[in-house]
This record gives C-alpha cells, structure tokens and sequence, in this order.
C-alpha cells in the first residue's frame, strides 16, 4: 500500500523537521550533517537511498554492496540507541526524486547531507539542491570526508595543484588546522516514525550467499568496529610501519581504507590521532616510529589528492590527464584479461595477487601496484579495464582512488610512474614476499616449490619441479609473455604514440597552445561485454520492495583453491600460441626519454618514425591473435574544444567560498549556489595536461620506492 501522507510519516505536526540524508557517511561520530541536524533541536529523519542504477557501469560489486549492508544494519541500530527510531530506507532509480517524496511524505523542512566528489554525486547534489530549493526546502551539505575542501588548497596563483608532492606539502601547511572530530550526537529526537515506510533493501542473492559468508570471518563493517581497527593500529602497527609496510606476507597494513571509503571511520580522526601520535614519539626521539606516521599520512595524503583530482578533472575517471596518452594504441584482448583476472598469467606474484582479490576482495597495497603494472606495461591492456574489474571486486573499491591508482600506474599523471618502465614480477617477489610465502598461500600448486624458485618456476630444474609436483604448462601456466618481448612491443606503442600526437600537432593551425587539446572526441575503449554489470534498469517504486535480480559474473564468486585450475587450458594454447617454454628475462631498459621522443616526432610527423637511442623505430610487432585501438588525431576544430559535459551533462563543481576563512557548515553551500563554478573560473581544470609544460627538474612526486595504489589507506 502506498503511504504518502505526512500524517503518517512524521507526526505532521509543523516545526522544522530535517531529512539527513546518509551516503558514505555511515557513521554516527563525527558526522557534520547529523550533528547539525541534531544540534537544530528540530525532528530528525535520518534516510538511505538505494539506487544503483544511478551509478551506470560504476554499480557498487558484490563485496561493496555486502559491506554496505552490514554497515547500514550497524548504523540503524547506532540511530536506535541515540533516539532516532530507526533509519528509513528507500529503494529507487532515482535518488533526487525519491528524496524529494520522502521530503513531502515527512512534512520535512530541512535537508541536510555531506559532500561527495566524484562527478556523478556532483551533478546529483547540484540536481538535488535545484528541485528541493524551488519547493522552499532550506538545504545544507558539509564537508565529512577530506581534510580540507578542493577549493581551500591552491598554489601561491590560486591555481589548482597538478602534483602530489606540493599538494600535501600546502596541506600540511595550511594556516588552519583540520577541524577536530565531533562527538557523536547524545540523543536524537526523531518525532513518530513508526508509520513511516521503508523499503527492503537487497543487496544479494542466492548465488552470492556463500562468498558473502566468507567476508564475514575477516571483516567487520560498522562505524564502532571501524573505531576499535584504528585503535588497534594506532597503538600497534603503526609505530613499525616503516618497516613492515612492503610485507605482502603479513597484516602489516593498517586495513582501514573499506572503513574509510564507507564513511564508517572520519579521515580528520585518523589524521589527528595519528598526529598526536607521531608527537609524542618525536619528544620521545623514537625516529623510526615518528617516520612511520609520517609515511602513514601520506597515504591519508593520497586519498585526499584523489578527490582534489576528481573535483577538479571530472573526467579522470574515464580519460588519461596527460594529452598524449590518449593516443597510445591498447591493446583489446579479452583472453588476455580474463587470464589476469583468473591469475593464470605464468607469473606467481601476479597470480598469487589476483587469486587473493578474487577470493577475499582485498589486496595488498604493493600487490595492487604489481598487478595494475602488469597488466598496463606487459599486457598493455586498456587501463579502464583494470580500473573496473578493480572496482567490482575490491572490498575499498573507490572511483576517485582507483581513477588516480589507475592513472599514476598508466604513467597519465605529471607525477606519476613512466610509462616505458616494467617491473619485473620476479624481482618484485624478492621484495614484497621474500620468502615465498604469500604465493605458496595462494597458488597451492606452487606450494611444495623451494624458495629459490619459487618467484620463477620456468628456470628451475626439471628434478626441482617434478619433485614439487609441478608441470609448467599442465598444472601452472607458463609465463603468458616473455617480458623483453613486453619491453620491444611497449617501445613501438610508444613510438606509434608520439608520431599520432606529433600529427595531430601538425594539423592545429588556429594558435591554441599544444597538447591542451580535449581527448573528448576519442570514446574510451567499452568495457567487455562481460564486466558489463547487470541491474533492473527499470525505474524503482517507492512501495514496491525492489530485489537485485541481476546475473552475476562467476569472477566474483570464491573458487576452490583445491579444484584444477587448467580450465580453458585449451583456449589459451589456441588463443596465445603459447606451445613453447618462453621463459622471461630481466627486462632491457632503454632509457625512453619522452621528451626527445616527441621532437623526433614533430620533426618527422610526415617522414621517419621517431628514434630511441639512435635507433629508427618501425611498429614491425605483429599479434594477429589480438588488436590495437587505433588512436585518431582530432582535426582543428576538435583539437580546439574543452570538455565541459559527462554524457550530455555538464558537471558542476561547488565554487570556493567569497569569505577567506574556515567555516565548518556554511561555507561550501554558499559556494554551491554562486553563480560562478570552480571550473568556469579555472578552465584549464578540465583540459587535458601539456607533458611538455612540465618543468625538466621536476623529480616525480611519488617516490617509487614509496608509491601505493591510493584506495590503499597504509
């Protein structure tokens, strides 16, 4: 039965009534939009809106919509115990419309909720505050989830960062400190919810039940188990962080980036728990435990940097940030994808990282590094792949951390790592697990190897293998690339990238400034069919209890690690020819120097391919098993066009507040209402990045030595 009267929802009695609308914030402590809602004195009715289809191909996957539930069960009975009645759910493929019933079913004068920036949630929020405003609802949003606001940390020009390095270095050296964390509300006075409708919300089926189980023997969601995970790091990990960091074999990363990205966990407690920490081990002279908290910092550093990306490139999710890059020819193999992702590629640290994520939803910070590093520099995949298949999957699957992993690994930031460089897998196993033990966990077939082998299994001697009870080939893979042929086919897809920008150079004739061209008129390679993820698309109601009757890929169920893993042995022979022992060296580094690489590729748009070291290169490559996505040189017109849209929409950015203070609640909706945008005022934000611009001094901002994948908190 459809109940719409606000007699029924809400008492009806008049007085200001305020809708906390909760998202990823899911937590009671330190949650600006409840504590003001609380601190207003007026009916508070805290909301949840379930709506997926919101998200098109960035629909939350398994393990999130798992946390998320668990999470909002905790949440509901947090709001119980403060007086709030309960938490009212609605299900709908229109978050704006359904808050806006929920609005005039409750009587509600008040809307109040907390920012978020990826560039779907900035065009809802904009949406969101259009229609309630129209209808004379008073709506408020604060900052819950950064330090400081994307507008408050600019240069000495008041110009946007495009670095990391300088970016936390303002930030650590604001003239205002972040605000402290605020207490949880001591009660809530919700009014008569009792006849307020909910709707049932599902998140899983059957065929997720037994994964999801699994998920529960390791996590704890909810924004009270979240605070005891910090305290424990806080006063264990942390202070031999430094030191334990790169162990891929151990717990030795705080795990607190799934709490983190659900809003379960505040970022300013972190940063000043951890503060106060690293101050009393400095008056201490404890110097290692002081540098552990520094380098755990900078990873809160990079969560922050990746929401300062996204607000203010909203495209950085779907295009590379470096102009160039939107030229190199990926290759578009799903047969290599599906072997990544199914940890078959011939190379144990890779497979052991990718059989984990597969199994568990979780990796750790320097396997995700080794496994997006194969796949963009050895597989040469298309990036976007690897962001997906990283956002279906992982448990802290986060759009704005991944986007900035994903480019930093793809070599698309003016900081990030080179495009022309290959880790070699091998050598990184000595770092990360030197003693075999994370692959022995997870390739059990490897699990009897010595250790000497244990990293390259194709060099040791046919006695070691048989006496392991290995076959390469048969019961493990051999290594599905040979790197120095990774290395020669990545040279010439360089080559091929610059003489195509070098074209496209020669073609613009209308004085604008090189390489600030709009990568807009190259669509983005589409997802495989198979990574498409499947949601009722047809519009939700409000009464109806909605259930997620979608297929669910296999890649997202737990295997057995008992069963064999030869399946589609076949099709891998047959696919990548790869009858033979191709046993994998230490890559030859050729020391690709971009820069020359791009003059030699002005010089020559209309003659010789580019050279390397002296040396002519020609794309002589040739894998007629898989193809390259052609890149196409925009013409003038083109070249001259900024991106300003997302399918159609332009994408609207809060503009920073007039007053230079800090205000807690006030400042950002005063800034989301001015005429004037942040982009409009800064429109070089949405172009793409020049590479040549880059000053030759610069050292890359993220130290290889220390580099994560961002959605990685420590």
């Amino acid at each position: 039965m459809s109940v719409s009267s606000s007699s029924m929802c809400g008492g009806g009695e008049t007085g200001m009534r305020i809708v906390v609308w909760f998202r990823r914030d899911l937590r009671v402590e330190d949650n600006p939009a409840l504590a003001a809602a609380a601190r207003a004195g007026g009916e508070v009715v805290p909301a949840y809106v379930w709506s997926p289809e919101e998200d098109g191909p960035y629909h939350p996957g398994r393990v999130s919509r798992w946390w998320i539930s668990q999470s909002l069960q905790h949440l509901d009975a947090s709001l119980r115990r403060l007086g709030a009645g309960k938490l009212v759910t609605r299900r709908s493929a229109d978050a704006v419309v359904a808050l806006l019933q929920l609005v005039r079913d409750t009587g509600a004068t008040h809307v109040y909720f907390n920012h978020l920036y990826d560039p779907i949630s900035l065009v809802r929020d904009h949406r969101l505050k259009e229609m309630l405003t129209a209808e004379g609802i008073v709506v408020q949003s604060f900052n819950a989830d950064l330090l400081y606001e994307p507008w408050e940390v600019v240069d000495d020009e008041g110009q946007p960062f495009t670095m990391f390095a300088p970016f936390w270095n303002r930030c650590l050296s604001m003239p205002y400190d972040p605000p402290a964390p605020l207490l949880p509300p001591k009660k809530i006075n919700s009014g008569n919810l009792s006849m307020c409708p909910s709707d049932d919300l599902i998140f899983e089926d059957e065929s997720e039940r037994g994964s999801n189980a699994l998920l529960a023997r390791a996590w704890t969601p909810g924004w009270q188990n979240a605070d005891k995970a910090l305290t424990a790091f806080l006063n264990g990990p942390l202070a031999d962080y430094s030191v334990n960091r790169k162990k891929a074999d151990s717990a030795s990363t705080s795990l607190l980036s799934p709490h983190l990205h659900f809003g379960e966990l505040s970022v300013r407690k972190v940063f000043h728990l951890v503060r106060m920490k690293q101050l009393v081990w400095s008056n201490e002279g404890n110097h290692a435990a002081e540098e552990s908290c520094t380098l755990f910092l900078r990873s809160i550093g990079l969560r922050e940097y990746s929401r300062y990306l996204s607000f203010n490139h909203p495209s950085s999710h779907e295009r590379p940030l470096l102009a160039h890059l939107r030229f190199f020819p990926w290759v578009v193999n799903e047969c290599y994808f599906k072997i990544w992702r199914q940890g078959r590629t011939g190379y144990p640290l890779v497979d052991a990282g990718m059989r984990e994520l597969w199994a568990t939803g979780w990796l750790h910070d320097r396997i995700r590094v080794v496994v997006s590093s194969f796949f963009v520099k050895v597989l040469q995949l298309p990036w976007r792949w690897g962001m997906k298949y990283f956002w279906d999957t992982l448990l802290d699957a986060d759009l704005e951390s991944d986007a900035l992993g994903w480019q930093y690994i793809t070599g698309s930031l003016p900081d990030g790592r080179e495009l022309d460089r290959i880790d070699n897998p091998q050598f990184e196993g000595y770092k990360f697990d030197p003693h075999g033990e994370y692959v022995r966990r997870w390739i059990p077939e490897l699990a009897r190897l010595p250790t000497e082998w244990i990293h390259h299994p194709w060099d040791a001697p046919v006695s070691v293998l048989q006496a392991a009870g290995i076959e390469l080939g048969s019961n493990y893979p051999l290594p599905i690339v040979e790197l120095d042929a990774a290395k020669a086919r990545l040279q010439e897809a360089l080559s091929e990238m610059w003489q195509l920008e070098a074209a496209s150079r020669a073609t613009m004739s209308n004085g604008m400034e090189e390489g600030l061209g709009d990568s807009s008129e190259v669509p983005p390679i589409e997802f495989p069919q198979e990574l498409q993820m499947e949601v009722d698309r047809q519009p939700a109601q409000a009464t109806a209890n909605v259930p997620m009757t979608a297929r669910r890929r296999q890649d997202q169920m737990v295997p057995t690690m008992t069963s064999s893993l030869n399946r589609a042995e076949t099709e891998v022979s047959a696919d990548l020819g790869n009858s033979e022992d191709t046993r994998a060296q230490v890559p030859f580094h050729a020391h690709f120097e971009p820069r020359v690489e791009r003059q030699d590729a002005i010089q020559n748009a209309e003659g010789p391919a580019p050279r390397i070291n002296g040396v002519h290169q020609h794309n002589i490559f040739q894998q007629p098993q898989h193809h390259r996505r052609e890149a196409v040189a925009p013409s003038v017109s083109e070249a001259s066009s900024s991106w300003t849209g997302r399918e159609g929409a332009v994408v609207p950015v809060w503009s920073p507040p007039a007053a230079s203070g800090h205000s807690e609640t006030s400042a950002a909706d005063e800034a989301d209402v001015s005429s004037r945008s942040y982009l409009d005022r800064h429109p070089q934000t949405h172009r793409l990045m020049n590479w040549s611009q880059l000053s030759q001094s610069l050292t890359t901002g993220w130290e290889v030595e220390n580099s994560v994948q961002p959605n990685l908190i420590g």
